[in-house]
């Protein structure tokens, strides 16, 4: 039985080194965005709501993208933005697709429901950009965020709908109920309520669209056990889902291999 919350959410206890890791995300995603942006390849900073934080970049394949792909960051709601993260999206780009990172506001400015709509929001730009499939990953809190695109209760238009393919969620957290015991949760303020309607297990999925749930093996095992709980719970409304472990990865590398164009972790994603 969990006695500490607190405990059975924290990452970077749990990982050597974990310091060291956002430094080295900044500066790979700068470099790769200063090389994109030098060959014509990135659309940055375009603007999807009101918000100063409320912009995504956009990069490109040098020939007609296959589709949209979007990637969503973590850090719980309450940290980074999308430049920390730009090198991820090598591996979408060389396999010929489009990527879209956006940003947006961090609790405890906004309530998590609202981060949920300015990501409706964000895909909703991307898209009107980009013609084709759309398929989505995000990561810890963003792994929350792309399984509620596909929700029944999602802002995505129809339209959008059924041109989304797949979704990825990495290390996602898919029951916010336990998040109510955590101090974290002074940020967020959220209530019963909130979190019962921004669980992805406790609403339904839409029609057509598969889902992979995917978490790293030497990862909390709270977060273990919201990727297995997700793709178990959809399965019986008849979409395809499927649960990976990645053996050896925690929840700071697990994402490492959207950067990689023949990766597993790229290949669930458009494969």
């Amino acid at each position: 039985m969990i006695t500490d919350w607190d405990d059975a959410y924290a990452n970077g206890a749990y990982i050597s080194g974990a310091a060291d890791y956002p430094p080295k995300w900044a500066k790979a995603a700068a470099e790769f965005r200063q090389s994109m942006a030098k060959r014509g390849l990135a659309d940055l900073d375009v603007s999807y709501g009101p918000g100063e934080r409320n912009k995504l970049d956009l990069f490109k394949p040098e020939e007609p993208a296959k589709g949209l792909a979007v990637f969503i960051h973590g850090g719980y709601w309450r940290a980074f933005d999308k430049s920390y993260w730009s090198h991820l999206a090598a591996g979408t780009v060389d396999r010929g697709w489009a990527i879209a990172l956006p940003s947006y506001d961090l609790a405890p400015t906004v309530r998590i429901s609202e981060i949920t709509k300015q990501m409706g929001a964000a895909i909703t730009k991307a898209a009107s950009l980009v013609d084709g499939p759309i398929r989505i990953t995000g990561h810890s809190a963003g792994g929350h965020l792309v399984s509620r695109m596909m929700c029944q209760d999602s802002l995505l238009s129809s339209d959008l709908r059924q041109r989304l393919e797949r979704v990825v969620s990495i290390s996602g957290l898919h029951d916010l109920r336990p998040l109510l015991k955590t101090e974290m949760n002074y940020d967020f303020r959220m209530d019963e309520a909130e979190a019962i309607a921004e669980s992805a297990v406790l609403n339904q999925p839409v029609a057509g669209v598969d889902l992979v749930c995917w978490v790293g093996g030497n990862e909390r095992p709270e977060f273990i056990r919201q990727s297995e709980l997700l793709a178990n719970l959809w399965t019986g409304f008849g979409i395809e889902t499927s649960s990976y472990i990645a053996t050896g990865q925690h929840h700071f590398d697990v994402i490492d291999g959207l950067a990689d164009a023949k990766s597993p972790l790229t290949n669930a994603l458009l494969d």
